[in-house]
């Protein structure tokens, strides 16, 4: 469970405490007070993410709980994926659209045999609901909003299932990628999910929130896992190419334009925001995110012009300086015929217009599990 502080009326997530115990840097995020780092530098976590583990906090996220016999077929008609081609214990990347075809956010799905769970965006969580609980009483079923009472902790990095396995008599080796169990951590219930935001392998946790305090402390106890901040979320998160819900996709763009059309099953019949997307995929879309790099240490920003045949044309949706591969990455939308890899066009930082040069994403590509 959430509480609002008195300044900024910013909520906290149950791992509060800890974080202000370890030193964090606290900053205001989707309406809550989280960790961008912590006293070891964004730096230094990524790397433990990379090649060991990271915890992160990730409660401020909303999750869903939609029963009824039509459950699947509910979530079916406001998601662009396909839910009836999950198996139970699946769970599947997807994106919910607007009548326009725009993306209202992006989600997760997961198949339980009684119901079904939707992970949205923290920003999102009642606009979300709003959005798809007037469609409800078409398919007679019932939208739980249980995103106060459920804590989300993530441990990611190549040695998280080695980590986690000491603490559960949870087969991790059953769970594929994109898969779930129910079951104990530290004799605590929980969600045990093989998914996460950074390309590494790892688990997310789901948990009632009197578990929280507890399972953290299980976690971190070992010694061999180091609390991770949005900050290196952010950059591990870029570096594979991950959208990042109010940067590189919106309700200004489609999934076809956002390059997410993996996530888009027209063939499954009709859904919300299904007729443009139908007239897209015949007429083709006007621009595409593309991911680009500069040279030397231009580091591109969010928000920062992008200029192509001299012209403005856009912002960079997201940008930063690689943790791991030490070379400036970024993402922005290009004109369709430009979005090709090996094109260039302009990046003005501080004045000056860089050149950038269209690479395929990932910019990482080491992730093995993946």
């Amino acid at each position: 469970m959430t509480t609002v502080t008195d300044l900024g009326a910013l909520r906290r997530t149950p791992f509060h405490a800890k974080h202000v115990a370890l030193g964090a840097k606290m900053v205001p995020f989707a309406g809550y007070e989280m960790p961008v780092t912590y006293p070891m530098g964004l730096l230094a976590e990524h790397k433990a993410v990379r090649e060991r583990a990271g915890l992160f906090d990730v409660s401020h996220m909303g999750e869903f709980f939609v029963r009824g016999e039509r459950a699947v077929d509910f979530v079916n008609y406001v998601t662009t994926n396909d839910v009836s081609a999950l198996a139970l214990g699946q769970v599947q990347y997807s994106t919910i659209l607007n009548e326009g075809g725009t993306i209202e956010d992006d989600c997760l799905v997961y198949r339980f045999p009684d119901k079904i769970m939707m992970v949205v965006n923290a920003s999102n969580i009642d606009k979300d609901y709003a959005h798809i609980a007037r469609h409800a009483h078409k398919f007679g079923v019932i939208i739980e909003d249980a995103s106060e009472r459920m804590g989300l902790l993530a441990l990611q990095g190549p040695e998280a299932a080695k980590i986690l396995q000491k603490l559960t008599k949870t087969d991790l080796s059953a769970i594929k990628y994109y898969h779930f169990a129910e079951g104990e951590v530290a004799g605590m219930p929980m969600i045990i999910s093989r998914t996460g935001y950074t390309g590494e392998d790892g688990f997310e946790l789901y948990h009632d929130v009197k578990y929280s305090v507890p399972l953290w402390d299980a976690l971190m106890a070992g010694g061999d896992v180091t609390p991770a901040g949005l900050g290196c979320r952010d950059t591990l998160r870029l570096e594979m190419g991950m959208a990042l819900y109010g940067n590189d996709i919106d309700n200004t763009v489609t999934p076809l334009e956002a390059n997410l059309a993996w996530l888009v099953k027209l063939k499954k019949g009709d859904f919300v925001g299904s007729q443009v997307l139908n007239n897209q995929k015949t007429n083709g879309v006007a621009m595409k995110l593309v991911g680009f790099t500069l040279e030397d240490r231009n580091i591109p920003r969010h928000g920062y012009q992008v200029f192509t045949d001299g012209q403005p044309n856009g912002l960079v949706c997201s940008g930063s300086m690689s943790p791991t591969l030490g070379i400036p990455i970024g993402t922005c939308y290009l004109p369709t015929p430009l979005a090709k890899e090996g094109n260039t066009f302009e990046v003005e930082i501080r004045g000056k217009r860089v050149p950038a040069t269209v690479v395929k994403m990932p910019f990482y590509k080491d992730a093995s599990h993946l």
